[in-house]
């Protein structure tokens, strides 16, 4: 049995599903990038390659066996993308949820059924189909949800438009103890310099009482200020746009005082050593170029 249980982004990591590049598929075609990143490089035709992919996996596979973390990964789809595991379902306490993410996903979730299927099933929820919801946009604060939304009557027409704001009530609803904050994100089809796909894209809190923000990828300037007011200024790192496009804010915490982080991201990882940080550098740049990095293909299932 698996018990899930996380209460905030960095206790330390005990049990955790990486996603997996290993029969990716081909290169898509225009029609079928889901975000402007991706579109880019598939234009430019520098889309990553499966076996670069499969490499930087790996590199993060053995991180987490270094530190003894219990590393679980999808079965394998023939020819389909099942890197971003964190957008197919998210721990809030002991609850597992999996995620409404866009309909041709779906098979992604059923290639972690055999992990969901050693949760006990009552603490396993399925939010009904107007619910829009996806890993990426759900950051656990301790006594804090934050949940990052687009509230623009034009929701429908995005495609980078991952949760709406029945997804946020969701949430509320289900954790009535919690303070749940939604966020409204900044979307764009077609520049990936002005598109926060997820909220883990624009913010993310690190070690206690830390946190990585980008100002750009909130639409409306009060809520990044209540951020950056909520884990004070002194204790933010401020990423730019091209460090936001390069996905500076998407690491992910092994622990309170271990981060990995790709090895190209200098000016951020020199801080993280300054505050008293341990980084585990790898190399992710090639599955940055599908608009997501360490947080979005890591789905934590336990830490402490």
């Amino acid at each position: 049995m698996i018990q899930p249980h996380v209460k905030n982004e960095t206790s330390r990591l005990r049990a955790v599903i990486l996603g997996t590049a290993k029969s990716n598929g081909p290169t898509p075609t225009v029609a079928q990038a889901y975000d402007p990143k991706s579109l880019e490089h598939i234009k430019a035709g520098t889309y990553p390659k499966e076996a670069d992919m499969v490499k930087e996996m790996e590199a993060v596979a053995q991180v987490f066996e270094k530190y003894e973390v219990k590393v679980y990964r999808p079965e394998i789809i023939k020819d389909c993308n099942q890197i971003f595991s964190r957008d197919i379902g998210f721990v809030i306490d002991t609850t597992f949820i999996k995620a409404n993410i866009l309909p041709d996903r779906e098979e992604e979730l059923d290639a972690i059924q055999y992990v969901i299927d050693q949760i006990d099933p009552k603490n396993v929820l399925r939010p009904p189909e107007e619910v829009h919801i996806e890993g990426g946009d759900v950051i656990v604060w301790n006594d804090h949800i934050f949940i990052g939304t687009y509230r623009e009557p034009d929701y429908a027409d995005y495609i980078v438009a991952r949760t709406n704001v029945e997804g946020v009530d969701y949430i509320t609803k289900l954790f009535p103890h919690k303070t749940v904050k939604s966020f409204n994100l900044r979307k764009s089809q077609t520049n990936p310099k002005d598109n926060a796909l997820h909220l883990d894209c624009c913010f993310q809190p690190i070690g206690t009482n830390k946190a990585i923000l980008h100002k750009e990828g909130f639409l409306e300037e009060t809520e990044y200020e209540w951020l950056l007011n909520f884990f004070g200024k002194e204790n933010c790192f401020i990423i730019s746009k091209d460090e936001m496009y390069d996905m500076n804010s998407n690491v992910f915490s092994i622990s309170e005082d271990v981060i990995v982080s790709e090895r190209h991201f200098t000016r951020l990882n020199t801080w993280l050593r300054a505050q008293g940080f341990t980084v585990e550098e790898v190399p992710y740049a090639e599955i940055a170029k599908q608009e997501g990095l360490l947080r979005c293909s890591t789905l934590p299932l336990i830490r402490d």
